[in-house]
């Protein structure tokens, strides 16, 4: 069962490579269906799990970077946002997204993107760890060419959303996700074609197996 972990920066096409590396390694593309489960075990609703997903906008590691404010309760200092009555405490969607994690790469291995994947999995046999990762100016035209806004836009989403998912990591990791030392691979792909980086991370996965 492959097992590949991908940590990517706003604007270097991770969730366009991330399925198309399930799929060519005929895997599941794990991204939604993390907080479902969450929600699932926790007895929670889907959004009260949204609002503690990396993955979600305006999720915690949003709230974290002060990024995004809304209604709010305070967690350890930080204000967290808690969406109708009172949820589990935000640790507790953290080790629940963990569990489902693990799960996956244990029973059914899949391509798993963000959510600190790498550090979750990082004694996983055989798992693969990568980074999607480039200069920040190349990353903002990039966004501004695919999702068709300003390049004013495009900076603010690219600074938001790096905010965000670094907030997340360091908060609950203590770790910087951009260290290279996490990963078996990092690959600039707003230079390399996404094709090409598809090719590379299923090469070094299945020579890794």
């Amino acid at each position: 069962m492959r097992v590949v972990t991908i940590s990517a920066t706003y604007g270097t096409a991770g969730s366009v490579i991330g399925p198309a590396v399930a799929d060519r390694l005929g895997v599941p593309f794990v991204d939604r269906a993390i907080p479902g489960a969450v929600a699932e075990e926790l007895g929670c609703t889907l959004e009260e799990a949204l609002a503690h997903d990396d993955r979600s906008e305006h999720g915690l590691g949003w709230l974290l970077s002060g990024a995004v404010r809304l209604p709010t309760a305070t967690f350890g200092g930080v204000d967290v946002y808690l969406p109708g009555a009172m949820p589990p405490p935000p640790e507790d969607f953290v080790s629940h997204t963990e569990a489902v994690i693990r799960k996956v790469a244990a029973e059914q291995g899949g391509v798993i993107l963000g959510r600190a994947g790498a550090l979750v999995l990082a004694a996983h046999p055989g798992a693969l760890h990568v980074r999607l990762d480039a200069p920040q100016r190349r990353r903002i035209l990039q966004t501004a060419a695919l999702a068709g806004v300003s390049e004013r836009e495009a900076r603010r989403l690219v600074e938001d959303n790096d905010r965000a998912r670094t907030a997340y990591v360091r908060h609950f990791y203590r770790a910087d996700p951009a260290s290279p030392e996490l990963y078996h691979l990092v690959l600039d792909s707003t230079t390399i074609p996404v094709s090409t980086c598809v090719e590379l991370i299923v090469t070094a996965s299945t020579a890794l197996g």
